[in-house]
């Protein structure tokens, strides 16, 4: 006889967890590294379960970018986050998705980056 185990999955509530960082990391995610990208964003484009936000694809802000996105990874745990290059050189992206809800919150948490 087999026996099944089912493992409960616990949703991460949608609200910045800033005490994953701790106070070095959470002034270089937000002070630094989040200013300094949303000035650097090329564009935006609305997905069906997010946005993906366009960077110059040079290494140093893809650099900054992945930086960044670790962070995000670890006070934002709802958040999928992906980062492409695309082939010949071309554009940078960084893609922000998730579960219902993620959408709305990167469109009001976000909305500097959306107006580039």
């Amino acid at each position: 006889m087999k026996t099944l185990l089912f493992l409960a999955v616990t949703l991460s509530p949608f609200a910045c967890d800033r005490s994953a960082l701790n106070a070095e990391q959470r002034k270089r995610h937000f002070d630094e590294l989040g200013p300094q990208l949303r000035s650097m964003v090329k564009g935006a484009r609305e997905l069906p379960d997010g946005y993906e936000f366009k960077f110059p694809s040079d290494p140093a802000t893809i650099q900054l970018v992945a930086e960044w996105s670790a962070g995000e990874h670890l006070c934002c745990p709802f958040f999928d986050i992906d980062l492409r290059l695309e082939r010949e050189h071309g554009a940078f992206w960084l893609r922000l998705t998730g579960r219902e809800g993620v959408k709305e919150f990167i469109k009001a948490d976000f909305s500097r980056w959306l107006k580039q």
